[in-house]
């Protein structure tokens, strides 16, 4: 389904603004119930360090792909098959396939991953090159200089 809003007079006179426009469009689509599974947490660490914690109850680590490329991570799940040897008389924990995509700033980097009760952790970091850096420029220390001026003639 797609939105009512027509972005392109904006984006007619910008370069290098393609990702905002990507980022606009995906944020007007897409259900409301596809948005709210699994549950997640984003969690910042540190300064430098932030946290994806989802909620993947049910699923193995062999049921869950995380793929970053350019500044997209992308984590699926695939559904398992159901047993069909069990007899549910309510069925809560959902088992159902998942794609859920984050948008990542500049210079964060997927560190790692890993799974724990239930939980599956993705480690974030901020890797920001050093010349882009701020950097401190010293003052040197010494008397007061006297600038020359011309007299006129």
């Amino acid at each position: 389904m797609r939105s009512s809003f027509d972005l392109s007079p904006l984006f007619r006179s910008t370069i290098g603004f393609d990702r905002l426009s990507q980022a606009l469009d995906s944020a007007f689509q897409g259900s409301e119930n596809a948005l709210s599974y699994p549950p997640y947490n984003i969690e910042k660490l540190s300064e430098d360090d932030y946290q994806i914690v989802m909620a993947v109850a049910g699923f193995e680590s062999d049921d869950v792909e995380i793929v970053f490329h350019e500044s997209t991570l992308t984590v699926r799940g695939k559904a398992k098959a159901d047993d069909g040897d069990k007899t549910y008389l309510y069925r809560g924990i959902a088992g159902r396939a998942f794609e859920r995509k984050f948008q990542l700033a500049d210079y964060i980097h997927v560190s790692g991953a890993n799974m724990v009760n239930g939980l599956l952790h993705i480690a974030l970091k901020r890797e920001v090159p050093e010349a882009l850096r701020p950097r401190t420029i010293e003052i040197s220390k010494g008397g007061p200089k006297q600038i020359e001026t011309k007299k006129a003639a």
